[in-house]
């Protein structure tokens, strides 16, 4: 009589490391399943640690050939992923501001996430601001970089607040922050012609460059908008 030859597999259970709620009342949870980490909103993914490459992209935009010595502005602190490639490019002597609106995100990563970026908060260069990112663009600092990565697209929004941010008014007030032939660059989910023609109302030079989530993947399902003073 013959038998199947079985092996069983243990699967890896994923953990619940922490969980709080939005200002918008929507449940963030804090996840790790087999040393990846991943945050969801509201019971949706909304970024892991298996998808960074669009991230980092968004800081060679930015920022150009690495050596320069730049003060750079981050909204939104993510995983740190933006984080880690500005400090690859910048110079010792640089200024890296990160905005970032939630405190219990900028505790994750300090608390949770030391080993994938968080320990980066802790550099010389790096200054942490619990503010919100249109605000600090509004104070009258001059920028050569700045990198907005504080919600999925320009349409659809996961936070309604941030509309203003890709509103004619909002690129006005970002261009006005950077100095001249300084960049913004806005992470996106999608592609969307109706933003790159604002853009182009407010900058003089304007690309929508498709990213891709992780470097073998075969498609590219996100857009960088790189707005050039």
């Amino acid at each position: 009589m013959c038998r199947w030859n079985t092996t069983l597999f243990a699967v890896k259970p994923t953990n619940n490391l922490a969980a709080s709620t939005s200002p918008d009342g929507e449940t963030l949870l804090l996840q790790e399943h087999d040393g990846e980490y991943f945050l969801k909103v509201g019971g949706v993914p909304l970024m892991s640690t298996t998808a960074c490459s669009s991230e980092q992209m968004m800081a060679e935009l930015a920022c150009g050939p690495g050596g320069r010595t730049q003060r750079v502005l981050i909204g939104g602190l993510g995983f740190g992923f933006t984080l880690r490639k500005v400090l690859e490019l910048v110079s010792a002597d640089s200024d890296v501001e990160v905005a970032e609106l939630l405190q219990i995100i900028i505790d994750w990563n300090r608390d949770y996430l030391r080993e994938v970026n968080g320990a980066l908060l802790d550099d010389g260069r790096v200054e942490v601001l619990k503010k919100d990112v249109f605000k600090i663009m509004q104070s009258g600092g001059r920028y050569d970089a700045i990198l907005l990565d504080v919600d999925n697209s320009p349409d659809p929004l996961v936070q309604k607040g941030n509309g203003r941010l890709y509103q004619r008014r909002g690129l006005e007030i970002a261009r006005t922050a950077l100095r001249p032939k300084g960049r913004v660059v806005y992470w996106s989910a999608h592609e969307d012609s109706g933003f790159v023609r604002l853009l182009r109302k407010v900058f003089s030079k304007v690309e929508a460059i498709p990213a891709k989530a992780y470097p073998k993947a075969k498609r590219f399902t996100h857009t960088l908008f790189v707005a050039e003073r």
